[in-house]
C-alpha cells in the first residue's frame, strides 16, 4: 500500500508571511541547493560525508577527553549531527519514496521500490527565507531576496556550528602561552 506525501515537489506555504516559508524540494547535490547531476559526484559526496562523520566523531572524542570548551564541543556536535542527517536523507530517502515532480507528490513505499539506490537518494530541503531587500535600499535594483537558497535543518546545524566556531575561535582555541599564564596565576593565587 502506498501513501502520498502531503506536499508536492515545489509546493510551498508560509510559516511567517514575508519572512520564512516551507518549500519542498529534493536536492541531488550539496547544502543550500548546490547541485551536480553526475552519479560519480553523488557517490563521491556521499562517501565524503561518511568519512567526514567518522573524522568529526574522532575529533569530538578528542575534545571530550581534553575537556575542551563546552561551546566548541556543542558546535562540533552540531556539525556532526547535520552531516549524519544529510547522510540518512541521501541513504534512505531514495529507497523508500517514489520520485516526486511538480505535478505529482512522492509516494511512500511504492510498489517496486524507490527511485534510487543506497546513498543515491536526494536530500529534502524545505526552509526558505523570503525576506527581501527594501525598495528604498541604495545601490540595489529591485527587491532581491536577502538569502535565496532553500535548505534543511541539517544544513542549518552545520552552518551555525561552523559560524559560531569562527566567531568564537579565540575563546575556543586559546593560545598555549595564554593558557600557561592562566595556570601560573591560578597556582600562585591558590
Amino acid at each position: 500500500m502506498s501513501m502520498p506525501l502531503s506536499v508536492a515537489h515545489g509546493e510551498h506555504s508560509d510559516i511567517i508571511p514575508g519572512v520564512i516559508e516551507l518549500f519542498f524540494i529534493e536536492n541531488r547535490g550539496m547544502a543550500f541547493g548546490l547541485m551536480m547531476q553526475e552519479d560519480w559526484f553523488k557517490i563521491g559526496l556521499s562517501l565524503f560525508r561518511v568519512v567526514a562523520v567518522f573524522g568529526i566523531g574522532w575529533y569530538l572524542r578528542k575534545l571530550l577527553r581534553q575537556n575542551a570548551h563546552r561551546g566548541l564541543i556543542i558546535c562540533v556536535a552540531m556539525i556532526m549531527a547535520g552531516a549524519i542527517g544529510n547522510i540518512i536523507d541521501s541513504a534512505v530517502y531514495g529507497l523508500i519514496f517514489s520520485e516526486s515532480t511538480y505535478a505529482a507528490p512522492a509516494v511512500f513505499m511504492p510498489e517496486g521500490g524507490g527511485y534510487a539506490s543506497f546513498l543515491m537518494g536526494n536530500v529534502v530541503d524545505m526552509l526558505h527565507f523570503t525576506t527581501r531587500v527594501p525598495e528604498w535600499f541604495p545601490f540595489v535594483e529591485g527587491t532581491p531576496e536577502i538569502f535565496s537558497p532553500i535548505f534543511n535543518l541539517a544544513d542549518a546545524a552545520i552552518s551555525v556550528g561552523v559560524t559560531i566556531i569562527i566567531m568564537f575561535q579565540k575563546r575556543f582555541f586559546p593560545r598555549k602561552e595564554v593558557r600557561a599564564s592562566q595556570e601560573v596565576e591560578e597556582a600562585v593565587s591558590a
